[in-house]
């Protein structure tokens, strides 16, 4: 079971990112699939996921109308489209999934057992 993620970069305020997480060992769409992110100095935090077998997506009031998760299923990847990206997004992000998941513990990053290395988004002017 091994997640990878990739898209990461630098960009200013107001700017775009695209991040993929190709998954691989696992049937994808039997599992709930998470993105986290860890800023510096900061533990890691919830952004979007998705739970297993669904399409509704949840994410942090803190990315909530700017981020979007979804799966491509074709590539065994599910993405994470960020726009108006502002410098407290600035983080290393991290792709999580596990088959397990119940609703009131989706946020919840102890819940996740199998996690990506993460990517970096840096946000700056």
């Amino acid at each position: 079971v091994q997640l990878v993620e990739s898209g990461g970069g630098s960009v200013q305020p107001g700017g775009s990112l695209r991040l993929s997480c190709a998954a691989s060992g696992f049937t994808f769409y039997h599992y709930a699939m998470a993105w986290f992110r860890q800023a510096p100095g900061k533990g890691r935090e919830f952004v979007a996921a998705m739970r297993a077998r669904a399409t509704v997506p949840y994410y942090a009031d803190s990315v909530k109308g700017r981020f979007t998760i979804s799966r491509d299923s074709a590539r065994n990847s599910v993405l994470l489209q960020m726009d108006n990206l502002q410098p407290e997004d600035t983080a290393v992000y991290y792709c999580a999934a596990d088959q397990w998941v119940i609703l009131s513990a989706i946020e919840r990053e102890d819940v996740y057992h199998t996690w990506g290395h993460g990517t970096q988004v840096t946000v700056s002017s």
